[in-house]
């Protein structure tokens, strides 16, 4: 039987792994739509260079979930910056702003 500590301990790893895997795949995904729509690039080179760059975002991302403290502070930045990218990209794309434009 483990003890409580250690129930703990691979509870928070887990949280920390589903934060880098889940949390980072979605934040690299709203990050890359965003960045692909506010380059001043034509279409297909935005997309391209914007893919590129997200494989080293979810990089930095996965070791920066592992490198901060709190687990809190984790899933809290990650889900704040998903939610602005994804806002960010509902407005820039066409048709994104209800009542607004063509």
């Amino acid at each position: 039987m483990m003890d409580r500590d250690t129930a703990r301990y691979r509870w928070m790893v887990l949280s920390r792994v589903l934060a880098a895997v889940v949390g980072g795949y979605t934040l690299t995904s709203f990050g890359t739509v965003l960045l692909a729509l506010l380059w001043p690039l034509p279409q297909a080179e935005a997309i391209l260079a914007s893919t590129m760059l997200s494989f080293a975002l979810y990089v930095c991302v996965v070791l920066w979930v592992f490198a901060a403290k709190r687990l809190r502070t984790i899933w809290c930045v990650l889900a704040t910056a998903s939610a602005l990218c994804a806002g960010g990209s509902w407005l820039l794309l066409p048709g994104g702003i209800p009542g607004g434009g063509a």
